[in-house]
């Protein structure tokens, strides 16, 4: 068994989990120095004096850039038993991490997940970011994970080439390997493990905001694209009205034009399927936008008027539950490459 641990800026708590793991086993320790500089320098020195192998990024470039790189080395290493990657800052125990190694080899096809229990003195933000996260995950990809943003996780060594190729240097890289596994083939098996965050988390190199925003890129692209077709409907509505004097034309016209605009968005940029030819995935998109604007006349009247709810409330409602559905259907059936 392998044991994969990146790091940036550790402190003593790195040094106790790999004892931990080094006197209770004989597992294979590869630690990814993420641009840590010379002050940490001694951590990783001693990590060599117990028997670990240290790979070394001269500058900062992300938890998952230090991930692949680990994944690269044990591609050329040649290794044939399955690895677990685990964090430095103590999160993690020797404990449970010897639970996920036992139970890799009975989920072939699976990304063995630690799961933590958030129950008890949990940080505000890890609480909230975990449950907003997972919630998403959930409606977007119709997959429940109790913990998305566990960094306790489990592959086998056939899943190398694959982990190497997602997109991501930093945390998003953790939530590209959730969002592209199935796709890929792969199930998830959830295991609980023991919740520990020490001092508040404060030794965390997570940023709310920037990282957050890396995580959640996928859904802010499809959002960003709706905006700007949406600005192309508005603008376009008033050019043909303008030209032609006609409103039906202009409504008709503008709509045309920002759905096209949409669709070539989405398949080029917000799915990235520009390998995909095939004329269906026209046909489905257009398919779907007849669907949307079906219900979103039912879901208005029905808000509106038999819930009377206020016309801007009902919209705003009507819009999320849209917007969500159209999410998951042009990400698992439109632009789904096989």
């Amino acid at each position: 068994m392998n044991i994969i641990i990146p790091a940036y800026q550790p402190d003593d708590r790195m040094i106790k989990l790999i004892q931990d793991i080094k006197t209770n086993s004989d597992y294979n320790i590869y630690i990814v120095d993420d641009g840590s500089g010379d002050r940490c320098r001694p951590f990783f020195e001693h990590a060599v004096l117990l028997g670990c192998t240290v790979l070394t990024h001269e500058t900062n470039q992300g938890k998952g850039a230090a991930l692949k790189t680990a994944f690269d080395y044990l591609q050329k290493l040649g290794v044939k038993d399955g690895f677990i990657s685990a964090d430095c800052d103590g999160q993690h125990t020797w404990t449970d991490i010897k639970r996920l190694a036992e139970e890799l080899p009975s989920h072939p096809t699976s990304i063995l997940l630690g799961s933590r229990r958030f129950v008890g003195k949990i940080p505000l933000r890890s609480r909230f970011g975990n449950l907003l996260t997972r919630s998403i995950f959930s409606l977007i990809t119709g997959n429940k994970i109790a913990d998305t943003q566990t960094g306790l996780r489990g592959f086998h060594a056939d899943m190398l080439p694959w982990l190497a190729e997602i997109d991501g240097n930093r945390y998003e890289y953790e939530m590209n390997q959730l969002l592209m596994a199935k796709k890929a083939g792969y199930d998830f098996y959830s295991i609980p493990i023991e919740t520990i965050y020490e001092n508040n988390n404060k030794g965390s190199h997570f940023h709310p905001i920037r990282d957050s925003i890396r995580i959640y890129y996928p859904i802010l692209k499809f959002g960003m694209s709706s905006i700007l077709c949406g600005i192309i409907d508005f603008a376009m509505l008033f050019i043909l009205k303008l030209l032609t004097k006609d409103l039906l034309i202009a409504v008709v016209g503008a709509r045309v034009i920002s759905s096209l605009c949409n669709y070539l968005l989405n398949k080029h940029i917000v799915f990235d399927t520009r390998k995909n030819k095939r004329l269906g995935s026209l046909i489905q998109y257009y398919l779907l936008v007849l669907f949307i604007m079906g219900c979103n006349y039912l879901l208005l009247s029905f808000f509106h008027e038999n819930l009377r709810i206020s016309l801007l409330i009902s919209k705003v409602i009507t819009e999320m539950l849209l917007f969500i559905v159209s999410y998951t259907v042009q990400h698992k059936i439109i632009f789904h490459e096989n």
